[in-house]
């Protein structure tokens, strides 16, 4: 089996449980949790094919990736409520898990098809990010990615690193897994946070009109 595929498998199977999660604790019924949990699992690789020119239609060809994301939520949801509970503690490690699997492929997919650096990163991003914004918009929730701990950055990293040749075998390119499901949890536990400002901290002060 080629890394590509494996990273394939990997990312499919926790973003479509994590959407399939993030659906239940939301109470959709089981069509809401399928829906879910496959626009988890697939949304950030079809964005990423129509902003790097692969057909769209691609997605049909991936049958045994679409059986194995129905199979995942169908797990999911005859979980026992105990093991969901306990999951909701590591949701973080789900999306973390998803997040470098999917971002690492995604650079992957498009050095395959030699295209710039900044095209590779856009790529690994879009891809690991993308099924994620779109579970949390449809659960109606503020994005994973704009909460406060860093979470792209770490597709960036990845991105890079693939693009750079830098991880190129099979170890060196599981190792790079690791290191991205490691660094968005630290991130994730120790709070991490990239610069923000907030138009909050400033209240202009009521201006008196003389009479």
């Amino acid at each position: 089996m080629h890394i590509f595929d494996i990273f394939s498998i990997i990312g499919t199977i926790a973003f479509a449980m994590s959407g399939a999660f993030v659906a239940m604790e939301e109470e959709y019924d089981i069509l809401g949790v399928l829906v879910l949990g496959l626009v988890t699992a697939f949304g950030g690789g079809i964005i990423r094919n129509v902003l790097i020119g692969v057909p769209v239609t691609t997605l049909w060809t991936q049958g045994d990736l679409i059986i194995l994301a129905n199979l995942s939520v169908f797990v999911a949801f005859v979980l026992p409520l105990k093991w969901i509970h306990h999951w909701k503690r590591t949701e973080a490690l789900f999306d973390a898990i998803g997040l470098s699997a999917f971002a690492i492929q995604g650079a992957l997919y498009a050095t395959k098809m030699h295209h710039p650096m900044s095209a590779v990163i856009v790529a690994a991003v879009l891809t690991g990010i993308g099924g994620g914004i779109i579970r949390d918009l449809l659960a109606g929730r503020k994005p994973l990615v704009l909460r406060d701990e860093i979470y792209a950055v770490w597709a960036m990293v990845g991105g890079a690193v693939v693009g750079f040749g830098i991880a190129q075998n099979t170890w060196q390119l599981l190792l790079l897994f690791a290191a991205v499901v490691l660094f968005r949890m630290l991130s994730v536990h120790y709070k991490w946070k990239l610069p923000r400002r907030s138009l909050k901290e400033y209240t202009p002060h009521s201006q008196h009109v003389d009479s």
